[in-house]
């Protein structure tokens, strides 16, 4: 049972490190098709590799499989984050049917423009304190090798994934502030720039939802959340979790929850957007 949508966004994937769950995201790229992939940064964790090699099977496997979908016909955009910069230096050029660009431009199905950013530009730690953002990722690290355990046990006890580690991060009244604050700066900017909204990766909190009349969306991560962000055939964006692997003699694997923001087709967004999930509706925080 394969999925096939308009566009598919992912981020914050961090292969490299022991916190990547590689597993999860290849079963998600075996079961789900699009026309364009968004590689929105954070894909390769550069900073981890430099400080000690860690490189999985599953971790080659989704590369070849990313890989496979561009030679297949997918068009996919690499637009690099942070954690992955060195890639920036190659801005403007294709390698392998994979087009890297420092931000991209992408117009839905109902006719939005959306800026594509991975998001650390506007993050002032990134920018103006990076010595504090490299010891917050040492700290991350660790937080994720519990988060690791964590969840070793609760699938000895056939409970599915839950990410401590986000738990733990948006409990933290800074923390929260702070991705507040950051949803609000980037649909600023897409405003500022003409844009009907904006898509980013970074703060590893999966959202789709409006903000002052732009559309904020997030895709959410691979180390945590275990979450894309995808866009319908009629220009519905959709958060999808995907924390569940089935076995082989099992049904085929499929998202566990969703949330999704319906798009309209008229021109202007209107004052409250609803989500939906699971088929139920409810009203946007």
């Amino acid at each position: 049972m394969s999925h096939r949508y308009r566009t598919i966004w992912l981020s914050d994937v961090h292969l490299g490190t022991s916190g990547c769950q590689a597993a999860f995201l290849l079963d998600f790229l075996r079961h789900n098709e699009s026309d364009t992939l968004y590689l929105v940064g954070d894909i390769i964790d550069g900073w981890q590799l430099k400080k000690s090699w860690y490189w999985k099977q599953a971790h080659n496997d989704v590369v070849q499989k990313v890989l496979r979908k561009a030679r297949k016909g997918t068009q996919v955009v690499y637009v690099p984050g942070n954690h992955d910069e060195a890639a920036r230096q190659y801005h403007g050029l294709d390698f392998g049917g994979i087009a890297i660009r420092g931000e991209a431009e992408h117009r839905t199905a109902d006719g939005r423009r959306l800026l594509i950013i991975h998001g650390d530009e506007f993050d002032g730690v990134i920018q103006h304190v990076k010595w504090l953002a490299y010891v917050g990722d040492s700290l991350y690290t660790v937080i994720l090798g519990l988060n690791r355990h964590f969840n070793w046990l609760r699938q000895k006890l056939g409970r599915p994934y839950w990410s401590l580690s986000q738990y733990l991060k948006h409990k933290v009244k800074n923390a929260v502030n702070f991705i507040s604050d950051f949803e609000h700066i980037l649909a600023a900017e897409a405003r500022r720039r003409g844009f009907d909204g904006v898509i980013c990766g970074h703060i590893h909190k999966a959202e789709v939802k409006d903000i002052d009349g732009i559309v904020y969306g997030n895709c959410g991560d691979w180390v945590e959340s275990l979450s894309a962000l995808v866009e319908h055939h009629d220009g519905r964006l959709e958060v999808v979790y995907w924390t569940r692997i089935d076995t082989p003699a099992a049904s085929p694997a499929h998202p566990a929850s969703h949330e999704e923001l319906l798009l309209p087709l008229p021109t202007e967004l209107p004052a409250a957007l609803p989500v939906h999930a699971h088929q139920e509706s409810r009203p946007c925080a």
